[in-house]
């Protein structure tokens, strides 16, 4: 495919505002976990696991103008819209190409969902029996999973194309796929993409009742590994069409697939993320050997980090370096796309391979690609998997 230029590009994570903050937590080794003190309550004590957080949520509301949209969600997409000359290249965009022309395409799994549970647990009895939603949250349309890019796109005051993709945890992923099919198409010009989303009862709570948390911090692909660890996040992209002599970093490839074959189990043979990441090669236009850093959805999970180890020792030379950055941010589910693409950027522009924060003994069974410790390196291309319930994969290639 055209490669599309990457003109700007932000992450808010547990490890900081900005992509700065994240390389430099990155560099460090400085995890952004922590446990858990969030949530409802049980016994008079939160779920006993370890979250990636991001500070500050609380203490950021909406500007008055956008009140309409309060909740969590959407403070954190606001606090990530303000971070590193973001609006300044919206607003560069929107007059190069008029604000009808730039599409907004956002990814999320829960959306304000925190806000619907609380209304929920203030609902207001009615003489007839029956209960309503208390009137600070009788707004319709943040109890919807659109809600995000609805406020988004209402923040930027872009008036091209409006959608979000909500499939699970590679919803921010699957944005850049579809925003080079909006640029190819001719149907925008450019493209703002992103994904955020925030802790709640039901992502914490949920997940534990699959047992699919760990009660300390997370360790993919460690042979001891016992569940993941639940983060927030929200980040940001600009894309265009590339023009030429551009010297910018560049989305080159994507793959999509679905492996139907189970609501929250992979597929064993990892057949859906070896046919995302052959298809991403592909439409790049490159090998697999060409590849020098790959962020792994590697969740931390057993079933989900040996399936994936295992499409990636089938596709991929033992010379890869491939890691999970998860121990940094814990699983942001639809933000995991975009915080993991930025990691992928930084890989790029810093030469920075990150390692696999908080593994110690690499599971046996999992490829010489799968690395612990971080390398630095000059790369050309940098690859990101995502990777959501019910088999819906993406992976994304980056390149210079």
């Amino acid at each position: 495919m055209e490669p599309v230029a990457v003109r700007a590009w932000t992450a808010t994570t547990a490890l900081g505002r900005g992509v700065q903050a994240q390389l430099d937590a990155l560099v460090a080794g400085r995890s952004g976990l922590r446990r858990n003190d969030f949530g409802p309550l049980v016994d008079g004590a939160p779920l006993p696991c370890w979250i990636g957080r991001v500070e500050g949520v609380e203490d950021s509301p909406l500007p008055d103008v956008l009140a309409h949209w309060e909740c969590r969600n959407n403070r954190l997409a606001w606090m990530a819209l303000q971070a590193d000359g973001l609006p300044e290249a919206i607003a560069a965009a929107a007059g190069r190409h008029g604000r009808d022309r730039v599409a907004v395409v956002v990814g999320t799994s829960t959306s304000a969902i925190g806000a619907t549970e609380e209304a929920y647990t203030r609902l207001q009895p009615a003489a007839d029996g029956t209960a309503s939603f208390p009137p600070d949250l009788a707004r319709p349309a943040i109890h919807t999973v659109h809600a995000l890019g609805a406020f988004v796109q209402e923040a930027t005051g872009l008036a091209g194309p409006c959608m979000t993709v909500a499939t699970a945890c590679s919803s921010s992923a699957k944005v850049f796929a579809q925003a080079a099919r909006l640029l190819h198409a001719g149907l925008a010009d450019a493209v703002l993409v992103g994904g955020v989303d925030t802790l709640c009862g039901s992502v914490l709570y949920g997940f534990n009742s699959l047992q699919l948390v760990s009660p300390g911090p997370c360790r993919p692909f460690d042979t001891a590994r016992d569940g993941l660890s639940l983060g927030e996040a929200g980040g940001f992209a600009l894309l265009e069409r590339t023009a030429t002599g551009d010297d910018v970093l560049k989305l080159c490839g994507y793959g999509e697939s679905s492996d139907a074959h189970h609501m929250s189990h992979p597929h064993p043979q990892g057949e859906g993320a070896r046919l995302a990441m052959r298809d991403a090669l592909a439409r790049a236009g490159i090998g697999a050997g060409q590849v020098g850093y790959l962020n792994l959805h590697g969740t931390a999970t057993p079933a989900n980090d040996r399936v994936e180890a295992a499409a990636v020792a089938a596709l991929f030379p033992p010379a890869l370096h491939a890691s999970s950055t998860k121990g940094w941010t814990g699983h942001t589910l639809g933000a995991a796309g975009i915080v993991e693409s930025v990691f992928a950027l930084l890989a790029l522009r810093e030469g920075l391979l990150p390692g696999t924060l908080g593994s110690t003994a690499p599971d046996p069974a999992c490829g010489p690609q799968v690395r612990l410790a971080g390398a630095r390196a000059p790369v050309g291309y940098a690859m990101n998997n995502s990777f959501g319930f019910g088999g819906n994969n993406c992976s994304l290639v980056f390149g210079r």
